[in-house]
């Protein structure tokens, strides 16, 4: 199954990320949530297709020593839980 799926905005409220540091949250979100949606799926749902306006992500606790990538990690699991396969 090919997914292709659009994040038009994601709001962080709170996290301390520095401007140098958003590509890398970025790739590591991209690239967490692309490892979840191909081991796990997609919610059914969801696939048929279609725009959806928001989604719910599961709330998250930011530790202020992780790295961009931790935290895109943890940003990507959450976003998971909205939309991946609750199996």
């Amino acid at each position: 199954m090919n997914i292709e799926l659009h994040i038009e905005r994601l709001i962080l409220d709170g996290l301390p990320v520095e401007r140098s540091q958003r590509p890398h949250l970025q790739a590591a979100v991209e690239a967490e949530l692309t490892r979840l949606l191909a081991e796990n799926g997609l919610a059914a749902e969801l696939q048929t297709g279609g725009a959806v306006p928001s989604v719910r992500a599961d709330a998250m606790q930011f530790k202020s020593g992780n790295t961009p990538m931790q935290w895109g990690q943890q940003i990507a699991r959450s976003v998971y839980s909205g939309i991946g396969d609750r199996k």
